[in-house]
């Protein structure tokens, strides 16, 4: 029987060395944000990036400061 993740942990790394983690409920909510927001974005314009749950915390950044992307999946309980 396949396990269904929880939720996503999002690690963005960024220029300079830095790392966010962020959420989504689903991999598609990761998707429409990505393909909507941070893959349709110019390099050099800011995009708001949800850190959590929460609908007014977010974290802004220049879409050309992303290097790289991790998504990894979590099962367990919740660990915040």
């Amino acid at each position: 029987m396949a396990r269904t993740p929880r939720r996503y942990a999002i690690h963005l790394f960024l220029t300079g060395g830095h790392h966010q983690e962020v959420h989504f409920n689903t991999l598609e909510d990761f998707q429409n944000w990505y393909g909507g927001v941070l893959n349709a974005a110019a390099l050099d314009t800011f995009v708001n990036v949800p850190i959590s749950d929460l609908t007014s915390e977010f974290l802004v950044l220049r879409a050309g400061s992303v290097q790289a992307i991790r998504v990894e999946p979590i099962y367990g309980a919740l660990d915040d």
